[in-house]
């Protein structure tokens, strides 16, 4: 044996070899590995657009949110209002329902008042009749003297 001719016999071989595996092997892992490269690319942008869309999606959040915020603040100012305006109009009911009722009592104050003034007035008449009695020592027609006692009450 030839070392020689082994030597060139396995370099034959390993060139065979290795054209066997660039011709055969060699493409399908490149294509493998292609593929796999493709793949963990694609990976990291769906990664990179879902990570987009999530702040988006959040600064939505917090937009709705600040304008939720604004949208309570506006109906509890409006319900305040509301509130406050309803507090007015029970004033002013309960005062003009004060002022009715002073009305209704002064009216019927005034009308006591009168009532009094008349019975005054005929008991006046009456002590003057009683008086000009008392005074003339004569008894003094009530009936003939009205028009004068009505006149002479009328002034008290």
């Amino acid at each position: 044996m030839n070392i020689n001719l082994t030597i060139i016999g396995q370099a034959i071989a390993f060139a065979i070899f290795v054209m066997f595996c660039m011709k055969y092997v060699w493409p399908p892992i490149t294509a493998a590995m292609a593929e796999r490269k493709k793949k963990i690319a694609e990976g990291l942008d769906a990664a990179d657009r879902a990570e987009r869309d999530l702040k988006l999606a959040q600064e939505r959040v917090a937009d709705d949110l600040r304008e939720s915020k604004i949208q309570a603040a506006a109906i509890i100012e409006q319900a305040n209002k509301r509130a406050n305006l309803i507090i007015e109009e029970a004033k002013e009911q309960a005062r003009v329902e004060a002022e009715r009722v002073k009305a209704a009592a002064q009216a019927e104050i005034e009308q006591d008042i009168n009532r009094a003034k008349e019975a005054l007035r005929a008991q006046v008449a009456v002590l003057a009749f009683a008086g000009a009695e008392k005074i003339l020592e004569a008894s003094v027609d009530q009936k003939a003297h009205v028009k004068l006692v009505e006149k002479l009450a009328a002034e008290l």
